[in-house]
């Protein structure tokens, strides 16, 4: 099980950004449907969170409907390169997290934030893992755990979306001194095995556990379109 889980540690060698043309490439294929797009953020277009926060009517159809319509506690981001989309808080801003694809965080309490990062399997689906409960634990306490941690499983979920089986965990890594309670959403898909990840500290969880839930049950894996040469 150790070695099936190897690739899982290389989560940080994250692939490299689109450049600039790439970036405004994909603006341009669906503009006409975007309602409204962040202009405030940085010109730094080698990030697609840039272009894909916001898209309006267009991701009402890709999210499912419950997410899509949250009264406006939650926005969504979709990322039609890479394949998948979720919501995060409305009041959150993005930000860099190293070796994952996309990340938003509070705007007070940087430990409260959501992340997702994928690398590269020959795996078809989740499932493929092997027994959900054996892979969850597996990977909560060789994978997320520092080895100073106590890690606890709380709860796990198999949701099946679109003939896509994804797994969320709600978990605890408690250290000596401070501990932090997350949920996590696995999933497998376009050669890749997705990972986001939303959490806070132990002491907030009780007031923002239901409101991240969400966010953990939004994950969902869109299929790429292969390049026409």
């Amino acid at each position: 099980m150790a070695a099936s889980f190897f690739f899982l540690r290389q989560l940080l060698k994250k692939l490299s950004k689109q450049t600039v043309n790439n970036c405004l490439g994909a603006i341009s294929s669906f503009i006409s449907a975007i309602s409204r797009v962040s202009l405030n953020h940085e010109k730094d277009c080698s990030s697609r969170r840039i272009t894909l926060v916001g898209l309006g009517a267009l991701t009402s159809n890709v999210l499912q409907p419950r997410f899509a319509s949250a009264e406006g506690k939650y926005e969504p981001f979709v990322d039609f390169t890479d394949g998948y989309s979720y919501v995060y808080p409305s009041d959150w801003r993005d930000f860099d997290f190293l070796g994952h694809d996309s990340a938003f965080k509070d705007r007070t309490a940087a430990l409260q934030h959501v992340r997702v990062g994928f690398i590269p399997t020959n795996k078809n689906d989740i499932r493929d893992l092997g027994p959900m409960k054996e892979v969850i634990f597996d990977i909560v306490k060789n994978v997320y755990a520092a080895p100073t941690q106590k890690p606890t499983i709380f709860d796990m979920q198999e949701r099946t979306v679109d003939g896509k089986n994804y797994w969320t965990f709600e978990y605890e890594l408690e250290s000596p001194n401070f501990a932090r309670t997350a949920f996590a959403t696995i999933a497998i898909g376009n050669g890749r095995y997705y990972t986001l990840v939303v959490g806070a500290n132990q002491r907030r969880w009780s007031r923002v556990r239901n409101l991240l839930k969400v966010v953990a049950d939004s994950f969902k894996i869109l299929d790429i379109k292969p390049e026409v040469e």
